[in-house]
């Protein structure tokens, strides 16, 4: 699978990556924009706007949107995060065009219409409050609230509920005018489609799309700190998060590569020690979630108010041994072989392989080979390891609990129980 590669004169990139093999095409169209790239005040409004998109254009009303994807048996999504806004369907190889004259139409034609834009606003409100009433969702956006106070990466995709209900058809057409151009867009097809054809459809379409965004992003600061949200359930839901790293720092894989030796699976240490040995948890895993210009790196863990002074000693003894004592041949390879069989089972995926060239393309601009994801993973040394898990680990914890959670360790143990 050997991608191919245009660019429009407007500066729009394509990419194809032919599969004769298969019957469908998964296709796209994804933006370099998301909560991330918002004002206070407009907070939540990359994520309406995908909402909102898919309510009718000058040619096509919302039910005739749906109605001509899934009438050809086709699939259709999108998603915002906080760095990017993507619109995506799955179809039969033949009804590739289909698609994409119904994803371009909404994508930069999309009326905005009073009476959808009300009914949309209380369906985003309900999916804010589904998002609070979700302890083990909800502390995510405290975590990332913590770990980057007073930005715009620390703010929820969703926005607040006040901000939603106030969006109105012209701030939108503005967002979308400022934050939607050919040099933060990417458009891609994986699957049963020769590249020429793709390019010439979306030439049809994009042509004449404005060439530059007119925004400025936040400039992104880690900061740590700490919040806890007492709640009457059952479980006490904890995450301890730390400086993670940018998507082109030279450590990520070292640090992929470590996360899944901490945290990575039922092999992993943390598993291994709090659940399998001591039976604390349930779920316990490490995550690297990466960004533009920072990182944040975190350990989550659900348990009971009862064992939360006896699961954060151990936790934080596990990050100090991760740092100070180098890891064991069988446990670095096994990590890389996780990780291996990831990616490469991923790219089997059409759908999972548009996303991955996609998102390449906005952030390196370039298809990184596989044969280089794999060296890389490979050159992964013992060193490596300790040198990542040292930088990581000694930066300001962020702390964040919610249920059960009477008596916890407080922010100044977490510090103590840290120090080596």
């Amino acid at each position: 699978m050997q991608p191919s590669i245009t660019t429009l004169d407007n500066g729009l990139r394509i990419i194809t990556a032919m599969r004769p093999d298969i019957h469908t095409v998964s296709l796209g169209i994804w933006v370099k924009t998301g909560a991330a790239c918002e004002t206070k005040a407009e907070n939540g409004i990359s994520h309406f706007l995908e909402h909102t998109v898919f309510k009718g254009t000058p040619t096509r009303t919302s039910l005739q949107v749906d109605e001509e994807i899934e009438n050809a048996g086709g699939q259709t999504n999108a998603y915002t995060s906080r760095e990017f806004t993507a619109f995506y369907a799955k179809m039969l190889k033949d009804d590739a065009e289909l698609a994409l004259d119904v994803l371009s139409d909404i994508f930069q034609n999309a009326t905005f219409p009073e009476a959808e834009l009300k009914k949309e606003k209380e369906v985003v409100v309900q999916e804010i409050k589904q998002t609070i009433d979700t302890p083990d969702d909800i502390i995510f956006d405290y975590l990332q609230e913590q770990a980057f106070g007073n930005q715009a990466l620390g703010r929820t995709i969703l926005g607040p509920a006040e901000n939603v209900r106030a969006f109105s058809a012209d701030d939108l057409r503005r967002y979308r005018t400022n934050h939607y151009a050919a040099e933060n867009t990417v458009l891609c097809a994986v699957g049963n489609i020769n590249h020429t054809d793709f390019v010439n459809m979306v030439k049809q379409r994009f042509s004449t799309f404005r060439p530059h965004i007119n925004f400025t992003r936040d400039a992104q600061t880690y900061t740590g700190g700490f919040f806890a949200e007492p709640r009457p359930i059952e479980q006490a839901h904890v995450l301890l998060g730390f400086e993670g790293l940018k998507y082109t720092d030279p450590y990520y894989y070292p640090c992929t590569v470590m996360s899944t030796i901490l945290g990575g699976g039922s092999t992993s240490r943390l598993f291994q020690e709090i659940r399998e040995k001591r039976g604390l948890v349930y779920t316990t895993y490490s995550f690297s979630n990466s960004h533009s210009e920072r990182g944040l790196f975190g350990i989550y863990a659900g348990t009971t108010r009862q064992e939360l002074q006896t699961l954060m000693p151990v936790v934080c003894d596990e990050i100090k041994k991760i740092c100070d004592q180098a890891v064991s041949d069988a446990e670095l390879q096994r990590a890389k072989t996780q990780l291996k069989a990831s990616m490469l089972m991923s790219l089997e995926s059409s759908s999972s392989s548009s996303e991955i060239l996609a998102r390449q393309m906005l952030i390196f601009d370039r298809i990184i080979p596989v044969a280089e994801m794999v060296e890389r993973i490979e050159s992964v040394s013992k060193q490596d390891i300790l040198t990542i898990a040292e930088r990581i680990f000694s930066s300001t914890p962020s702390y964040t609990l919610v249920g059960d959670i009477d008596g916890h360790p407080d922010y100044a143990q977490i510090q103590t129980a840290l120090k080596r």
